[in-house]
Protein backbone atom coordinates (compact mmCIF):
# COMPACT_ATOMS: atom_id res chain seq x y z
CA UNK A 1 0.00 0.00 0.00
CA UNK A 2 1.06 3.50 -0.39
CA UNK A 3 1.81 5.16 3.18
CA UNK A 4 1.58 8.52 3.79
CA UNK A 5 4.40 9.79 6.09
CA UNK A 6 3.68 12.91 8.05
CA UNK A 7 6.99 14.52 10.02
CA UNK A 8 7.07 17.55 12.82
CA UNK A 9 10.92 18.25 13.08
CA UNK A 10 13.16 21.22 13.52
CA UNK A 11 13.67 23.14 10.55
CA UNK A 12 15.15 20.80 7.63
CA UNK A 13 17.59 22.76 6.51
CA UNK A 14 19.73 23.45 9.56
CA UNK A 15 20.38 19.67 10.13
CA UNK A 16 23.27 17.57 9.66
CA UNK A 17 22.56 15.08 7.55
CA UNK A 18 25.45 12.71 8.01
CA UNK A 19 24.43 12.58 12.02
CA UNK A 20 20.72 13.23 11.61
CA UNK A 21 18.80 10.22 12.78
CA UNK A 22 15.25 11.89 11.70
CA UNK A 23 17.23 12.31 7.95
CA UNK A 24 18.21 8.71 8.10
CA UNK A 25 14.66 7.55 8.99
CA UNK A 26 13.35 9.57 6.00
CA UNK A 27 15.51 8.10 3.44
CA UNK A 28 14.57 4.49 4.21
CA UNK A 29 11.14 6.26 3.67
CA UNK A 30 11.77 7.75 0.72
CA UNK A 31 13.03 4.54 -0.66
CA UNK A 32 10.11 2.71 -0.09
CA UNK A 33 8.11 4.84 -2.04
CA UNK A 34 6.20 6.70 0.93
CA UNK A 35 4.74 10.07 0.10
CA UNK A 36 6.48 12.44 2.96
CA UNK A 37 4.85 15.14 3.96
CA UNK A 38 7.23 18.04 6.03
CA UNK A 39 5.71 20.46 8.78
CA UNK A 40 7.47 22.36 11.60
CA UNK A 41 5.82 22.85 14.98
CA UNK A 42 3.75 25.87 14.55
CA UNK A 43 2.43 24.37 11.17
CA UNK A 44 0.02 22.46 13.13
CA UNK A 45 -3.64 23.85 13.87
CA UNK A 46 -7.29 22.34 14.80
CA UNK A 47 -10.20 23.91 12.98
CA UNK A 48 -13.75 22.66 13.91
CA UNK A 49 -11.92 20.12 16.26
CA UNK A 50 -10.02 18.70 13.30
CA UNK A 51 -6.30 17.97 12.94
CA UNK A 52 -4.53 20.16 10.52
CA UNK A 53 -1.14 21.41 8.89
CA UNK A 54 0.40 23.57 6.39
CA UNK A 55 2.58 20.88 5.05
CA UNK A 56 5.35 20.92 2.29
CA UNK A 57 5.88 17.31 0.23
CA UNK A 58 9.38 16.46 1.00
CA UNK A 59 11.75 14.67 -1.71
CA UNK A 60 15.62 14.20 -0.05
CA UNK A 61 19.06 13.49 -1.52
CA UNK A 62 22.00 11.84 0.63
CA UNK A 63 24.34 15.36 -0.68
CA UNK A 64 26.22 17.08 2.17
CA UNK A 65 25.09 20.21 -0.15
CA UNK A 66 21.53 20.13 -1.12
CA UNK A 67 19.74 17.14 0.81
CA UNK A 68 16.16 18.36 0.69
CA UNK A 69 13.89 19.65 -2.05
CA UNK A 70 9.98 20.91 -1.48
CA UNK A 71 7.47 19.95 -4.31
CA UNK A 72 4.56 21.53 -2.92
CA UNK A 73 2.66 23.46 0.15
CA UNK A 74 -0.78 22.26 0.95
CA UNK A 75 -2.87 22.24 4.11
CA UNK A 76 -3.43 18.77 5.05
CA UNK A 77 -5.77 16.90 7.13
CA UNK A 78 -3.61 15.12 9.47
CA UNK A 79 -6.53 12.51 9.12
CA UNK A 80 -5.11 11.56 5.78
CA UNK A 81 -2.14 10.24 6.61
CA UNK A 82 -0.82 6.95 7.93
CA UNK A 83 2.13 7.70 10.51
CA UNK A 84 3.25 11.24 11.65
CA UNK A 85 6.42 10.75 13.40
CA UNK A 86 7.17 13.73 15.60
CA UNK A 87 10.35 14.25 15.96
CA UNK A 88 11.03 17.63 17.39
CA UNK A 89 13.93 18.57 19.61
CA UNK A 90 13.14 19.55 23.31
CA UNK A 91 12.57 22.14 24.87
CA UNK A 92 9.56 20.90 26.10
CA UNK A 93 7.54 24.42 25.83
CA UNK A 94 4.46 25.47 26.29
CA UNK A 95 4.32 25.25 22.36
CA UNK A 96 4.88 21.63 21.93
CA UNK A 97 2.74 20.72 24.41
CA UNK A 98 -0.07 22.38 23.07
CA UNK A 99 1.01 20.68 19.44
CA UNK A 100 0.60 17.22 21.05
CA UNK A 101 -2.85 17.71 22.32
CA UNK A 102 -3.58 18.61 18.00
CA UNK A 103 -1.30 15.09 17.38
CA UNK A 104 -3.31 13.30 19.89
CA UNK A 105 -7.03 14.61 18.41
CA UNK A 106 -5.33 12.58 15.05
CA UNK A 107 -3.94 9.76 17.17
CA UNK A 108 -7.96 9.31 18.66
CA UNK A 109 -9.33 9.21 15.17
CA UNK A 110 -6.82 6.05 14.13
CA UNK A 111 -3.64 8.06 12.96
CA UNK A 112 -0.07 6.29 14.24
CA UNK A 113 1.78 9.16 15.93
CA UNK A 114 4.96 8.05 16.94
CA UNK A 115 5.72 8.56 19.95
CA UNK A 116 2.71 8.81 21.43
CA UNK A 117 1.23 12.22 21.92
CA UNK A 118 0.05 11.53 25.88
CA UNK A 119 3.47 10.11 26.74
CA UNK A 120 5.54 13.00 25.33
CA UNK A 121 3.88 14.85 28.00
CA UNK A 122 3.85 12.58 31.09
CA UNK A 123 6.96 11.79 30.54
CA UNK A 124 10.25 14.26 31.01
CA UNK A 125 13.33 12.80 29.69
CA UNK A 126 15.54 13.20 32.91
CA UNK A 127 12.64 13.00 35.56
CA UNK A 128 11.30 9.40 33.72
CA UNK A 129 14.12 7.69 34.91
CA UNK A 130 12.69 7.94 38.85
CA UNK A 131 10.08 4.96 37.73
CA UNK A 132 13.02 2.68 38.08
CA UNK A 133 14.82 3.47 41.29
CA UNK A 134 17.10 0.43 41.24
CA UNK A 135 18.53 1.23 37.86
CA UNK A 136 19.75 4.39 38.74
CA UNK A 137 21.99 6.48 40.85
CA UNK A 138 21.32 8.66 43.52
CA UNK A 139 19.46 11.41 42.65
CA UNK A 140 18.09 14.55 44.12
CA UNK A 141 15.60 16.84 41.97
CA UNK A 142 14.88 20.42 44.06
CA UNK A 143 15.56 24.07 43.11
CA UNK A 144 16.44 24.76 46.82
CA UNK A 145 19.84 26.22 46.93
CA UNK A 146 20.96 24.45 50.79
CA UNK A 147 19.32 20.83 49.67
CA UNK A 148 21.94 20.61 46.18
CA UNK A 149 24.78 21.92 48.63
CA UNK A 150 23.91 19.11 51.15
CA UNK A 151 23.99 16.83 48.40
CA UNK A 152 27.08 17.52 47.39
CA UNK A 153 28.88 17.64 50.98
CA UNK A 154 27.38 13.84 51.36
CA UNK A 155 28.15 12.29 47.78
CA UNK A 156 31.43 15.30 47.45
CA UNK A 157 31.24 14.58 43.75
CA UNK A 158 27.85 15.10 41.34
CA UNK A 159 27.20 16.55 38.31
CA UNK A 160 24.07 19.03 37.88
CA UNK A 161 22.26 19.44 34.44
CA UNK A 162 18.68 21.09 33.65
CA UNK A 163 15.55 19.15 33.19
CA UNK A 164 14.62 20.42 30.24
CA UNK A 165 18.18 20.53 27.98
CA UNK A 166 19.62 18.20 25.52
CA UNK A 167 22.78 17.78 23.72
CA UNK A 168 24.90 17.77 27.08
CA UNK A 169 24.59 21.65 27.11
CA UNK A 170 24.71 23.16 30.57
CA UNK A 171 25.77 19.92 32.00
CA UNK A 172 28.23 20.88 35.37
CA UNK A 173 30.72 18.73 37.48
CA UNK A 174 30.78 19.84 40.80
CA UNK A 175 33.25 18.65 42.86
CA UNK A 176 33.31 19.39 46.90
CA UNK A 177 34.82 22.79 48.55
CA UNK A 178 34.80 23.80 44.35
CA UNK A 179 35.19 27.70 45.25
CA UNK A 180 32.24 27.81 42.55
CA UNK A 181 30.21 25.49 43.50
CA UNK A 182 27.70 28.80 45.04
CA UNK A 183 27.29 30.50 41.43
CA UNK A 184 26.71 27.34 39.71
CA UNK A 185 24.08 26.15 41.66
CA UNK A 186 22.96 29.48 41.98
CA UNK A 187 22.34 29.73 37.68
CA UNK A 188 21.13 26.28 37.69
CA UNK A 189 18.30 26.90 40.21
CA UNK A 190 17.90 30.65 38.70
CA UNK A 191 18.47 31.42 42.76
CA UNK A 192 16.20 28.81 43.70
CA UNK A 193 12.85 29.51 41.35
CA UNK A 194 13.96 26.41 38.70
CA UNK A 195 13.87 22.54 39.14
CA UNK A 196 17.46 20.89 38.14
CA UNK A 197 18.23 17.66 38.49
CA UNK A 198 21.31 16.26 40.36
CA UNK A 199 23.50 13.17 40.83
CA UNK A 200 26.16 11.56 42.06
CA UNK A 201 29.20 11.41 39.62
CA UNK A 202 29.68 8.52 37.98
CA UNK A 203 33.48 8.17 37.13
CA UNK A 204 32.47 5.13 34.64
CA UNK A 205 31.84 8.13 32.05
CA UNK A 206 35.62 7.69 31.42
CA UNK A 207 34.54 4.66 29.21
CA UNK A 208 31.75 6.03 27.95
CA UNK A 209 27.78 6.94 27.96
CA UNK A 210 25.86 4.65 26.38
CA UNK A 211 23.16 5.13 23.68
CA UNK A 212 21.27 1.74 23.73
CA UNK A 213 18.19 2.41 21.19
CA UNK A 214 14.50 0.52 21.63
CA UNK A 215 12.39 -0.03 19.28
CA UNK A 216 8.62 -1.21 19.78
CA UNK A 217 10.01 -2.55 23.12
CA UNK A 218 12.65 -4.64 22.47
CA UNK A 219 16.24 -3.42 22.81
CA UNK A 220 18.66 -3.08 19.32
CA UNK A 221 21.51 -5.19 20.01
CA UNK A 222 24.46 -3.06 19.34
CA UNK A 223 24.54 0.50 21.22
CA UNK A 224 26.85 4.02 20.61
CA UNK A 225 29.35 4.46 23.96
CA UNK A 226 30.12 8.17 23.74
CA UNK A 227 33.54 8.43 25.00
CA UNK A 228 34.10 12.53 26.71
CA UNK A 229 37.37 13.99 25.43
CA UNK A 230 40.61 14.61 27.71
CA UNK A 231 38.90 16.56 31.15
CA UNK A 232 35.66 16.46 29.48
CA UNK A 233 32.84 14.83 31.41
CA UNK A 234 30.25 14.88 28.86
CA UNK A 235 30.01 12.13 26.25
CA UNK A 236 27.44 13.57 24.07
CA UNK A 237 28.75 14.01 20.35
CA UNK A 238 27.59 17.29 20.51
CA UNK A 239 30.36 18.66 22.53
CA UNK A 240 32.77 16.75 21.02
CA UNK A 241 32.80 12.78 22.70
CA UNK A 242 33.98 10.00 20.69
CA UNK A 243 31.29 7.46 19.82
CA UNK A 244 32.44 3.87 19.64
CA UNK A 245 29.78 1.22 18.46
CA UNK A 246 29.84 -1.25 20.94
CA UNK A 247 27.18 -4.79 21.85
CA UNK A 248 25.41 -4.46 24.66
CA UNK A 249 26.40 -6.00 28.01
CA UNK A 250 24.75 -7.96 30.19
CA UNK A 251 24.10 -4.82 32.34
CA UNK A 252 22.59 -2.72 29.78
CA UNK A 253 20.51 -6.33 28.12
CA UNK A 254 19.01 -5.78 31.60
CA UNK A 255 18.52 -2.56 32.20
CA UNK A 256 16.91 -2.39 28.71
CA UNK A 257 14.66 -5.46 28.73
CA UNK A 258 13.31 -4.34 32.18
CA UNK A 259 12.71 -0.93 30.88
CA UNK A 260 11.25 -1.56 27.26
CA UNK A 261 8.29 -3.08 29.08
CA UNK A 262 7.08 0.10 30.81
CA UNK A 263 7.98 2.10 27.09
CA UNK A 264 5.78 -0.26 25.04
CA UNK A 265 2.89 0.06 27.46
CA UNK A 266 2.57 3.94 27.53
CA UNK A 267 3.41 3.73 23.38
CA UNK A 268 6.72 4.84 23.25
CA UNK A 269 7.87 3.21 20.19
CA UNK A 270 11.21 4.37 19.10
CA UNK A 271 13.80 5.70 22.77
CA UNK A 272 17.25 6.56 23.24
CA UNK A 273 18.76 4.91 26.96
CA UNK A 274 21.65 6.57 28.21
CA UNK A 275 23.56 4.33 31.13
CA UNK A 276 26.73 5.27 32.14
CA UNK A 277 28.62 2.33 33.85
CA UNK A 278 25.59 0.22 35.04
CA UNK A 279 23.17 3.12 35.62
CA UNK A 280 20.33 4.40 33.60
CA UNK A 281 20.59 8.04 33.62
CA UNK A 282 18.21 9.46 30.81
CA UNK A 283 15.12 8.37 28.89
CA UNK A 284 15.25 9.97 25.36
CA UNK A 285 11.86 10.30 23.68
CA UNK A 286 11.38 13.07 22.04
CA UNK A 287 13.88 13.01 19.45
CA UNK A 288 16.44 9.67 20.29
CA UNK A 289 19.76 10.14 18.28
CA UNK A 290 22.87 7.77 16.98
CA UNK A 291 21.08 5.85 14.12
CA UNK A 292 23.53 6.84 11.76
CA UNK A 293 26.68 6.20 13.70
CA UNK A 294 25.07 2.79 15.04
CA UNK A 295 24.22 1.59 11.83
CA UNK A 296 27.04 2.67 9.99
CA UNK A 297 29.36 -0.26 12.03
CA UNK A 298 27.28 -2.83 12.56
CA UNK A 299 26.17 -3.01 9.40
CA UNK A 300 22.32 -3.25 10.28
CA UNK A 301 19.45 -0.92 9.24
CA UNK A 302 18.27 0.58 11.94
CA UNK A 303 16.05 2.98 9.83
CA UNK A 304 14.74 -0.79 8.05
CA UNK A 305 14.25 -2.52 11.28
CA UNK A 306 12.23 0.94 12.68
CA UNK A 307 9.87 0.82 9.26
CA UNK A 308 9.31 -2.51 9.07
CA UNK A 309 7.90 -2.97 12.89
CA UNK A 310 5.89 0.42 11.75
CA UNK A 311 4.32 -1.46 8.48
CA UNK A 312 3.77 -5.10 9.95
CA UNK A 313 1.87 -2.11 13.21
CA UNK A 314 -0.51 -0.51 9.98
CA UNK A 315 -1.60 -3.97 8.57
CA UNK A 316 -2.33 -5.30 11.70
CA UNK A 317 -4.71 -1.73 12.44
CA UNK A 318 -6.54 -2.28 8.95
CA UNK A 319 -6.95 -5.83 9.38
Amino acid sequence: MKIKLGIVMDPICSINIKKDSSFAILLEAQKRKYSIYYMELLDLYLENNKPFAKAKLLTLKNNIKKWFFFKKEKNISLLNLDIILMRKDPPINEQYIYITYILEQAENQGVLVINKPKSLRNFNEKLFTIWFPNLIPKTLITSNISKIHNFLQKYEDIIIKPLNGMGGFSIFRIKKNDPNTMVIIETMTNHGKKLCISQIYLPEIKNGDKRILVINGKPFPWCLSRIPKINENRGNLAVGGTGKVKKLTRYDWNIANFVSKTLKKNGLYFVGLDVIGNKLTEINITSPTCINEIQSKCKISISNIILNSIEKRLLKNSS
